[in-house]
């Protein structure tokens, strides 16, 4: 059988929790997540796991922070006045946005607090800093 190498196109099942066992995200209930080794489509470590499994074969891992979503950037937060939002928008802690950058770049920011007319967006991932823990499954190389 073969092994999972850069370049091959694959098809994983995965779990991921963080440390403590809280379940981020999943693709049991749903197709295997598709990608391509290399094409930097996943997280690096995620990728890099994959690496070397041939099909059915099973793995858990731990992917430290350097090689998932990064250390916390302070330079990704951001105050923004109220009045620059859409009024029918409920503003509220907790809210991801959608944010059109230059070209065609749309950045995710979340609404971490709001202090009067001043808005506090953080446009880090949520999982940053954190080491993630996959269960893998090696469903097919294409």
């Amino acid at each position: 059988m073969s092994k999972a190498k850069n370049g091959d196109t694959v098809k994983v099942h995965y779990t991921g929790t963080l440390e403590d066992g809280t379940e981020f995200d999943s693709s049991r209930e749903r197709d295997p997540l598709e990608f391509t080794i290399g094409g930097k489509q996943v997280i690096p470590g995620f990728e890099n796991a994959v690496i070397g499994l041939e099909e059915g074969e099973k793995k858990t891992i731990k992917i430290p922070p350097a090689e998932g979503y990064g250390e916390y950037d302070d330079k990704l937060r951001f105050v923004f006045d109220k009045s620059q939002f859409p009024k029918d928008l409920e503003l509220k802690p907790g809210l991801r946005l959608n944010m059109q950058g230059e070209g065609d770049k749309v950045a995710v920011f979340t609404v971490v607090d709001i202090l009067g007319d001043e808005v506090i967006l953080d446009g880090n991932h949520p999982l940053v800093g954190r080491t993630l823990v996959f269960d893998l499954e090696l469903v097919e190389i294409v």
